[in-house]
């Protein structure tokens, strides 16, 4: 899995980073300037992988079945329910003009 193996290389570069920013005996009593580099690159390491291992993943949606509310399209039916339902139905095209003034298709 590509997934775990990037978290396991994440976990890896932040525990090196961090072992490297700790004060070894040579660098004792230089004061507050020491570890400060390091200790910078590894919160921007530490950011970057965390940003990376908590961003939004993309969800994938199985789209929903059509709705059907009268007989099948194009059935002798279809042609008299949508004649009786809607008075501006064309036959030819399958679409009747709404109230609002809008071409639908009949269901």
């Amino acid at each position: 899995m590509v997934h775990t193996s990037s978290k396991g290389i994440a976990v890896a570069v932040l525990l090196a980073v961090d072992v490297l920013s700790l004060p070894s005996s040579a660098k004792a009593g230089c004061g507050w300037g020491c570890g400060a580099g390091a200790g910078f690159v590894g919160f921007g390491v530490g950011a970057l992988v965390g940003s990376a291992l908590t961003a939004p993943r993309p969800v994938y949606v199985v789209p929903a079945a059509p709705v059907y509310y009268g007989p099948p399209a194009w059935s002798p039916a279809w042609y008299t329910y949508c004649a009786q339902s809607y008075p501006g139905f064309n036959p030819q095209t399958g679409y009747f003009v709404g109230a609002d003034g809008q071409s639908y298709f009949c269901r």
